[in-house]
């Protein structure tokens, strides 16, 4: 058992986070462990696991929430400098974008859950509503993917208008309509419960399908099309 505060040199070689990836592999390692090797070191009280479990703790113990971090927060915690906050954050920024290269692999939107699997590197950081169309072909193959709105913390206006004109200006045949809820509750308002029956009923009148109004949270979704409200 490894004493509190003992410093990393002093660890058993198989303890050290170092030592313990060359052996073991980087899947045998904790995150502040793995963490702890790109800061290089703690402080005089703390090793720099010890330092890592702490920012982690403060985040949730979850990598997302490390994200959530700016410079100012990590740099609060004692032993944390501008060089190893910034280390930290494009650690997290590299996560993030390496989430994004998996979800640009999806070749048809054939369920919701596709929906949230590419939009959660998008949205997954906001802390306001934002409203997205997701443009496909007759293949339900993505065209483009389009930001319609920003709004505030519990709502964005949306012009139906606006999501047909980039329908028809990408040559679309179909579209998904998607916004977040930052408050991570999914359940659909009476706004977005009306929008979603204009825009299907406007997309009809040029021949356009909506396959579905996907409320996204970070890891969860609604569907309309799934709850037979479409």
């Amino acid at each position: 058992m490894i004493e509190q505060h003992t410093p990393i040199k002093q660890w058993a070689e198989e303890d050290r986070p170092r030592e313990k990836l060359m052996a073991k592999g980087a899947e045998a390692l904790t995150n502040a462990e793995l963490l702890a090797i790109l800061i290089g070191g703690g402080t005089t009280k703390k090793s720099a696991v010890e330092l890592m479990q702490e920012v982690m703790k403060s985040c949730g113990d979850t990598l997302r929430g490390l994200h959530h971090l700016t410079l100012q927060d990590l740099m609060r915690f004692n032993g944390i400098g501008e060089a190893k906050a910034l280390t930290l954050i494009a650690a997290a920024e590299i996560g993030k974008r390496r989430m994004m290269e998996d979800s640009h692999d999806i070749q048809q939107f054939k369920t919701s859950a596709d929906v949230l699997r590419y939009m959660n590197p998008l949205i997954q950081d906001l802390t306001h509503e934002e409203s997205w169309v997701l443009l496909l072909n007759n293949f339900s193959r993505l065209i483009n993917c389009v930001r319609i709105s920003t709004g505030g913390l519990t709502e964005t206006a949306v012009d139906v208008r606006m999501v047909l004109k980039e329908a028809l200006r990408h040559d679309a045949t179909s579209f998904i309509f998607v916004h977040n809820h930052p408050s991570g509750n999914l359940r659909p308002s009476r706004y977005d419960e009306e929008l979603t029956q204009r825009m299907n009923k406007a997309a009809l009148t040029v021949n356009l399908r909506m396959i579905d109004h996907v409320i996204v949270t970070e890891g969860e979704y609604y569907s309309f099309a799934e709850n037979g409200k479409l």
